[in-house]
């Protein structure tokens, strides 16, 4: 125990020394600083983790005695699943970011910079898991959200970068209010802001009111719809590979979150658990659905990782029922599907990013119908993203069809129910998560399509190349843990049936109810899978044979009496979508700029047409609200009129007003 407080207490005395480092060393040396610092907090934090994974359960104080009490710092089995998820992805992400930045003209202060917030926002992603007091793991959770947003503005001279990381900031504030709302209630009921404090109130109170006021604060971080608006803003705008860290981690930490406050709920499990299916597949569709009709391709993976949350919130709720129900089946099921996706989705969705910002960094444009055939200037690229997109897409023979396999058996495992509301429930869902499939697969195949596939659509600045193998090498590091998923999913079922079984809820189930068996089928499939795509490929290869030697001709695709004279006549991410947005037209919200023709225009001037999708939600509701607040606010500008004498006007106003109240007793 005494060394696992050596060792968590040694990672930020590591930042502390990095952070003085990065601001003395060479230009040149700061990026290997920084690298070496991510794997030391990595492996320093990471130790006790994988002790906590096996039962040995780390506790100690932080600070004893203080003027809010002991702080404890506990890092149980649900800690050190998400620690270990953060680090990975860190450091992978710090790889990449070194090579990505390269290619820019950065000044050795916004390097330094940057690095700095980088180690911070590692360190205070992994604290907010272990921090055991409400106080102190608030100060954890805003160095989170104050490195992130500052991470998020790194080219701050562009106006729309800045603004999307001061809504970001802004919304991680309200979810701040929320959190801390939650955490007074708790400790004016039991005067104390420790953890513990919490499961003594969910035993006496009723819970349902505190815990959607803590789903609330957790879900604005982690992107339950309609708390999701930041998201298209900041990954767009962010560095792709601090996309990809956001993406892979920081929004899991909301969903670490809602696990941590569920371990202390005592009672209410199915409606709240009912609650969180409904929100969660709603979450999931309104996702996707904007995902496919999106064409800049990094806001595209931004409504994705909504549509990814959805899904581990079904399991999230579906868990929930099977507490309620007493059924160790659904427990397992639900619970664990929700954690093991949580895992793949970082792994795929932060391969995804790194790959979507190598076709940034050699295209500048993250406007998939202005690209097009990169598949030959950057195959290694294209290979890592389809990779990507038949993971995300829920196929064998990668992880994401692990996870999604084992909350489609808890779906329907949970159709076994007497009660008919419930059934009804889970038949909508297992109906949602059928669609949110389904559309998945559409947007990918868009995307790689039209990025990778047919002919460059517009000219580009210069040729595109393969990027660096600094940017490739934890690419390839990411699909081998996800293959590690899919072809050995046994062992990490067991780790996450080991932890659930020792999660801290009242009603704990001997056992990992069958998981076993469903870890064989899913490992058998895509063996399977595997099988006949080397068949395939095997197919292919005595093809080459046969033909060698022989001469080849390459000829043009029959055009059906009519060869297409321009690249501009593919098709292009608008026209693959657009039928879907058609059809949802009610929800995906489409503005066009267009000039029309006017009567009696006989010889019409050129025109030009440009359309965008607008977020539902935020354009209904959101900016009704900024506007009518920013309208009221204007009353008061005259407050603010730039005249010395009337804020000294203020200050003697102020100060008679504290006087007059003294004498009269009003303030004593």
């Amino acid at each position: 125990m005494m060394e696992s407080e050596l060792l968590l207490n040694l990672s930020w005395i590591v930042t502390i020394a990095a952070i003085l480092a990065l601001s003395f060393v060479s230009f040149k040396l700061k990026s290997y600083v920084a690298i070496l610092t991510v794997v030391i907090i990595a492996t320093v934090t990471s130790i006790p983790a994988l002790r906590a994974l096996n039962g040995d359960i780390v506790g100690f104080l932080l600070q004893k005695n203080g003027y809010w009490g002991d702080i404890p710092v506990r890092i149980d089995g649900l800690s050190a699943w998400f620690i270990l998820i953060v680090n990975f992805t860190s450091v992978t992400g710090v790889i990449y970011g070194v090579g990505y930045l390269k290619k820019y003209d950065n000044s050795s202060q916004k390097l330094t910079f940057h690095w700095i917030l980088f180690l911070l926002f590692q360190l205070s992603m992994v604290w907010v898991c272990m921090l055991q007091h409400s106080l102190a793991f608030l100060v954890a959770w805003e160095v989170m959200s104050l490195s992130s947003m500052l991470l998020v503005i790194f080219d701050h001279d562009k106006p729309k970068t800045l603004k999307a990381g001061l809504n970001y900031l802004v919304q991680m504030h309200i979810s701040v209010t929320f959190l801390t709302i939650g955490f007074i209630w708790v400790y004016l009921q039991t005067g104390s802001f420790s953890f513990e404090a919490l499961p003594a109130f969910f035993g006496t109170t009723n819970t349902i009111w505190l815990f959607l006021i803590f789903f609330i604060g957790f879900g604005i971080k982690a992107g339950f719809v309609p708390l999701h608006s930041w998201l298209p803003h900041a990954h767009p705008a962010a560095p792709s590979h601090v996309s990809g860290v956001m993406s892979g981690v920081i929004v899991k930490l909301g969903i670490y979150g809602i696990f941590r406050i569920i371990t202390f709920l005592r009672t209410d499990f199915l409606l709240l658990g009912e609650i969180v299916v409904t929100v969660s597949v709603l979450t999931g569709v309104y996702g996707i659905l904007n995902a496919a009709i999106h064409r800049d391709f990094k806001q595209m993976l931004a409504y994705c990782t909504i549509e990814n949350i959805g899904i581990i919130g079904i399991g999230i709720g579906l868990g929930m029922i099977g507490i309620a129900n007493g059924s160790p089946v659904l427990y397992y099921l639900g619970f664990g599907g929700a954690l093991l996706h949580v895992l793949n989705h970082s792994l795929f969705k932060s391969l995804l990013f790194y790959s979507a910002g190598s076709v940034y960094q050699q295209t500048h444009t993250r406007d998939m119908d202005q690209l097009g055939g990169l598949i030959k200037q950057m195959p290694k690229t294209a290979l890592l993203f389809l990779a990507g997109a038949i993971a995300i897409g829920g196929l064998p023979p990668f992880n994401g069809f692990v996870s999604e396999f084992i909350l489609y058996s808890g779906l329907l495992e949970g159709l076994k129910s007497n009660d008919l509301s419930q059934i009804s429930l889970l038949v909508f869902t297992l109906a949602g998560l059928s669609i949110i499939g389904g559309i998945s697969i559409l947007t990918f195949t868009k995307t790689f399509g039209t990025i990778f596939l047919g002919n460059e659509r517009s000219p580009l600045k210069h040729r595109p190349e393969e990027v660096s193998l600094n940017m490739l090498f934890p690419q390839y590091l990411i699909v081998a843990v996800m293959l590690s998923v899919a072809f050995f999913p046994q062992f990490y079922l067991n780790v996450i049936g080991s932890l659930l079984g020792n999660m801290g809820i009242s009603q704990v189930f001997a056992g990992q109810a069958g998981l076993a068996g469903y870890s064989k089928s899913i490992a058998h499939i895509n063996l399977y899978f595997l099988l006949f795509i080397v068949l395939i490929a095997l197919s292919w290869y005595a093809r080459a044979l046969v033909l060698k030697g022989r001469p080849s001709e390459i000829q043009p695709t029959w055009g059906c009496a009519y060869v297409a004279p321009t690249p501009k006549l593919q098709y292009t991410g608008k026209s693959y979508s657009k039928s879907l947005g058609k059809m949802f037209g009610f929800l995906l919200t489409e503005e066009k700029k267009y000039k029309e023709l006017k009567e009696g225009e006989i010889f019409p001037e050129k025109r030009t047409y440009a359309s965008h999708y607008l977020d539902f939600f935020e354009n209904r509701f959101l900016n009704y609200i900024t506007h009518h607040l920013v309208y009221a606010v204007n009353y008061f500008k005259f407050i603010q009129n730039g005249r010395v004498q009337s804020y000294v006007l203020y200050g003697i106003v102020f100060m008679l007003a504290v006087f007059m109240l003294t004498v009269l007793n009003v303030l004593k």
